[in-house]
């Protein structure tokens, strides 16, 4: 997907990809193929058909997101594209890298949506601390303007584009779309209550489609060669390549491209080159904050959105962090559960007030503070809260998953901090 090799670390080469690069490399041509020579129906078959799913960290299928869009003459009127670059999930940071090593690509994925879907306005919605990707961007955006890729009569044709960059305020909560397109609008950052969904009232209330930059990256590829040769770049049932991440304590911490359903072992042993000499493993986080901790015995297990699933957890972003024992557990959620309670938008009391009380209780334990009814504590709220329908979005379950896993896959360490005995890896102020 990226112009480095399937399994260079993109760290090792950080030059941008300027337009002439791109274009000597087959850049545009997906998106010339698709405007010239295809129907915008014919381009979401072609998706569709490809079997990609949303790499944001849901897994949707990509061509079934966009089906839902009113097409044609049904709903006469602006229609929106939005790329969710305001990534903010704990340990996750592929899409800066997409984004500063090769802004192009993301941009001939979003001409290549955009005229799927009919839009004929485009946003890159971005985290506001992403500097280098806005310079990076902004001059990306400007060089398609001077090519004709943007603007009006795109490539010769009777379809026109304007892509605007937008810079976030940055929050976490920014990454469900209803939240991202409120904060577009000029709003409070607050989830809206669906239906209706985005793909028929979002935006100003006209038809949006919101996807992750790492999505949206692969969309030209796939009209340029074609469904068949999308589908057999992944291992199993999942299709296409996949921006895996390793953080923590690991010889090599980086992102790699990698066949969709590569394993967990090769991503961390043979790509991250395993733990660093003094560290043992004890657990990982397989996609991010808020996913449920995986242990050795699901080492050998294919990242894919279905295996991972089945696992007891979610592969969500596919950016592993990665606890080793000289970290205690407790301190590490402890320090997750403050993110996601800072994050909060405060618009349900189980979200707003139970992620606090939760913090306070982690923060009591991992200090020596703790008491014998902590855990039993602790497990009503991860019952709670954790429970989908009882929040108003999937915040504060999200934020539940790490500590409900750790509590399943390490007790001995919340037991221990319960009887108020102190840790030497925890924080103690």
């Amino acid at each position: 997907m990226i112009t480095t090799p399937l399994t260079k670390n993109v760290h090792e080469d950080r030059r941008v990809v300027l337009v002439e690069d791109y274009e000597a490399n087959g850049g545009y041509q997906g998106a010339r193929k698709s405007i010239t020579q295809m129907t915008p129906s014919e381009c979401l078959q072609v998706i569709k058909d490809s079997n990609l799913r949303g790499r944001g960290g849901a897994g949707f299928p990509t061509g079934m997101k966009w089906s839902f869009v009113p097409m044609d003459n049904v709903s006469p009127g602006h229609k929106y594209l939005v790329c969710n670059a305001d990534e903010m999930e704990p340990g996750t940071f592929k899409d800066r890298l997409l984004m500063e090593c090769d802004p192009h690509q993301l941009i001939e994925g979003m001409i290549c949506g955009s005229y799927t879907i009919q839009a004929d306005i485009a946003y890159i919605f971005l985290r506001g601390e992403y500097v280098k990707a806005a310079e990076t961007l902004s001059q990306a955006i400007k060089e398609c303007y001077a090519k004709g890729y943007l603007g009006r009569s795109i490539m010769g044709t009777n379809y026109s584009l304007d892509l605007y960059l937008h810079t976030s305020a940055g929050r976490y909560i920014c990454g469900e779309e209803t939240a991202l397109i409120n904060s577009l609008e000029g709003k409070r950052a607050n989830p809206r209550a669906k239906p209706p969904f985005p793909q028929v009232s979002g935006l100003w209330g006209r038809p949006t489609i919101v996807n992750n930059v790492e999505t949206l990256c692969n969309i030209s590829h796939i009209l340029d060669h074609g469904p068949e040769w999308f589908q057999e770049l992944g291992i199993g049932e999942d299709a296409g390549t996949k921006m895996y991440g390793v953080s923590g304590n690991v010889q090599n911490p980086g992102c790699w491209e990698l066949p969709i359903g590569t394993t967990i072992r090769e991503i961390l042993e043979v790509h991250a080159g395993g733990m660093l000499p003094g560290y043992s493993f004890r657990g990982l986080l397989p996609g991010g904050g808020s996913t449920d901790f995986l242990v050795e015995e699901h080492l050998d297990l294919a990242m894919d959105y279905g295996t991972i699933g089945k696992a007891g957890s979610r592969m969500g972003t596919g950016t592993m962090i990665i606890l080793d024992d000289k970290t205690c557990p407790v301190g590490m959620v402890k320090n997750l559960i403050d993110f996601f309670a800072h994050e909060s938008c405060g618009f349900c009391t189980p979200c707003r007030d139970g992620l606090p009380q939760t913090a306070h209780i982690l923060q009591d334990m991992s200090s020596g503070k703790g008491e014998t009814r902590d855990i039993e504590t602790l497990e009503r709220l991860v019952k709670f809260i954790g429970s989908i329908g009882n929040t108003h979005c999937a915040l504060a379950p999200g934020a539940m998953e790490p500590l409900q896993s750790a509590m399943k896959y390490f007790p001995e360490d919340f037991e221990r901090h319960a009887e108020g005995k102190k840790c030497n890896y925890c924080e103690t102020d």
